[in-house]
């Protein structure tokens, strides 16, 4: 399988790179802030967002290889991860949450189905309409192959308190909307 993947916790030469990058631009910003003229903003949220992109390619990545570990396509443990957070939901609003076609949707369904991910179950509101909830029976396989992610996640949590918690926490909602938001209106215009 080529070469050897590091370990979660293990800084590749791109991450050490990123982290003195960041460092660097946290300290200009700092830097301006002591000697007492207004802080300079530019740099250290151009740091933000650069790090907010390395994280979503590495929790791509992430993704990619638990996939491939759980015989699943990329599309497969998206849609199933949309179902586990936001589910029940019918087949047509996945199709438009994960914005895949509506045949695909079918085919990623019974892939999941068949793998034992997810059901397909009558709407009790409306028994012309299907519903697909997410089986809770593989669960551990999935925290299993996440186990390395989640204790580097603990770890690096407990290095904040409790009201920079509330403050990343915040962010992070924040942003989750912003990238909502932003989908759907890539989908409005189609």
């Amino acid at each position: 399988m080529g070469g050897e993947v590091p370990r979660v916790g293990t800084p590749t030469t791109l991450q050490a790179r990123i982290r003195r990058r960041r460092k660097s631009d946290c300290m200009k910003a700092e830097s301006s802030e002591d000697d007492g003229v207004e802080l300079r903003r530019g740099p250290l949220q151009a740091s933000v967002r650069r790090s907010l992109n390395e994280a979503a390619l590495q929790l791509a990545l992430l993704n990619r290889r638990v996939g491939g570990r759980l015989e699943l396509k990329d599309a497969d443990l998206e849609c199933f991860n949309l179902v586990h957070n936001e589910g029940p939901l019918t087949p047509s609003v996945l199709a438009r949450r994960a914005a895949l076609h509506p045949a695909t949707v079918t085919g990623v369904l019974d892939r999941l189905e068949r793998g034992g991910w997810v059901v397909r179950e009558r709407d009790p509101g409306n028994r012309r309409a299907v519903l697909v909830r997410a089986l809770r029976d593989r669960n551990n396989e999935l925290f299993g192959l996440l186990a390395g992610m989640n204790t580097a996640m603990a770890d690096i949590l407990s290095e904040y308190s409790t009201d920079e918690l509330r403050v990343i926490a915040d962010f992070l909602d924040r942003t989750a909307d912003a990238g909502r938001h932003a989908t759907d209106d890539l989908a409005s215009e189609a």
